[in-house]
């Protein structure tokens, strides 16, 4: 659960910085923090197994799928064909969620010390990753409430506030 709360907290971060440069509208911002969200839908096998799926379906199934660039891809598509207008503005916010998502999963800390195949249908290859937390780590949900908050105090009182000092961009 600390792991999915950082990626949430992080993206928001991110969209909060990123409207200081040019503005996103707060409903936006959630789209993108849902999008962080999508990746970690690989879960799904605590519930059903890919065995239960592959025997109901009559084809090779596989939920790990989910937590890759092709897999961002599709549940985006998903997620963009669900909104009633504005559909590619919500595939591109559900889109940048999740490849924030599968940028910090690149940094974790795996086994064999490499990251898992995230660049699928690009290529299968696993890079060599930095090894900088792990998942499990409450350091790492601790360094992400840390940073949105501090990324929302700036936000609140120095960039949208009245009392607004001049920023340089």
């Amino acid at each position: 659960m600390a792991d999915l709360l950082s990626h949430v907290l992080l993206a928001y971060a991110g969209c909060t910085v990123a409207g200081w440069y040019r503005p996103i509208p707060d409903r936006w911002v959630s789209v993108v923090m849902i999008g962080a969200i999508l990746p970690d839908l690989n879960r799904v096998t605590l519930l059903v197994t890919n065995e239960t799926l592959e025997t109901t379906l009559g084809v090779p199934f596989d939920f790990g799928a989910l937590s890759t660039l092709g897999g961002a891809i599709f549940l985006a598509g998903v997620g963009a064909i669900v909104v009633v207008d504005r559909h590619r503005l919500a595939f591109v916010a559900l889109f940048a969620g999740a490849l924030s998502h599968l940028l910090i999963d690149g940094l974790k800390a795996y086994a064999d010390g490499l990251a898992g195949p995230w660049l699928y249908p690009l290529t299968w290859a696993r890079h060599p990753t930095p090894s900088l937390y792990v998942s499990s780590d409450p350091a790492v949900l601790a360094l992400a409430v840390t940073v949105a908050a501090v990324v929302t105090g700036i936000d609140r009182y120095f960039i949208n506030s009245d009392r607004a000092i001049a920023v340089p961009w």
